[in-house]
């Protein structure tokens, strides 16, 4: 599904990508763990078309995708969310589903003076469409509660919840672990779950909770200091030496403490 080739990403003298290189599989669950600052984030922004690469390249499904735009991205299936919840505060759960879905007919001011039926009548399938995500993801109950007013766990099922209002072919997570209780986290992994076993969605996860890493990824990648150390399931990932030298700064005598 995407391919990360030599892929560099410099600001002034430091480098936060330096020649990342790896391979996401269509239809996996994809871990991507390291020490703080490895630039996990940053190869996540430049994937996704937020930041534009020093060098290198990215192609999803053959085509070359290397520093495309967001807007562009997002029409290709490619989406991401973030570590901090960007939901629209003031408007209710089920409206920010509704504003996903690009080219409405309200967004044209011809359409809002003489096509107010066909308006209308889109507003009612995607007001329906958004009640059948927030089912799907236990948070019905939350429809008309303002966004900004829920739990910060809650706020990620809704994040995850948008990327379901369109034809999302690979989803990018950043933390959706953070700030979240674990009875939330473990709805949100089922959810991640369900939408890969059955819709088919690729997604790739920077998580730093071991746990959710280890229910839902297969295979897990290692990053450290701007580069990809390691590959594999996480116990050979926990079992890598360059691993536990890019966690502790130590070798092997340590590796008791990576695996707790």
């Amino acid at each position: 599904m995407i391919v990360v080739e030599d892929v560099h990403k410099h600001f002034g003298g430091f480098h936060a990508v330096d020649g990342a290189s790896l391979t996401i599989q269509e239809g996996s669950i994809t871990g991507l763990i390291g020490p703080n600052g490895a630039g996990k984030t940053t190869l996540f922004n430049v994937i996704a078309g937020v930041l534009q690469p020093t060098s290198g390249r990215v192609t999803m499904a053959g085509e070359d995708i290397t520093g495309l735009p967001p807007h562009t991205l997002f029409h290709k299936g490619l989406l991401r969310t973030f570590q901090i919840a960007h939901e629209f505060a003031s408007m209710t759960c089920r409206e920010n589903l509704m504003m996903v879905p690009g080219g409405q007919s309200g967004e044209t001011l011809w359409n809002t003076w003489f096509g107010r039926r066909r308006i209308a009548e889109e507003e009612r399938a995607l007001a329906a469409k958004a009640d059948e995500v927030l089912e799907f993801l236990t948070i019905e109950h939350l429809a008309d509660h303002k966004a900004g007013q829920v739990s910060g766990g809650q706020k990620k099922l809704l994040e995850l919840g948008r990327t379901m209002m369109v034809d999302a072919r690979i989803v990018f997570l950043d933390e959706v672990g953070a700030g979240v209780n674990r009875t939330l986290l473990n709805t949100i992994g089922d959810a991640i779950i369900r939408l890969n076993k059955e819709r088919g969605y690729t997604f790739v996860v920077i998580e730093h909770d071991m746990d959710f890493i280890d229910r839902l990824c297969d295979p897990v990648i290692c990053m450290a200091e701007g580069k990809v150390l390691a590959e594999g399931t996480l116990a050979e990932i926990k079992a890598n030496e360059h691993v536990i030298e890019a966690y502790l700064g130590t070798g092997l005598k340590n590796k008791d403490k990576v695996q707790a």
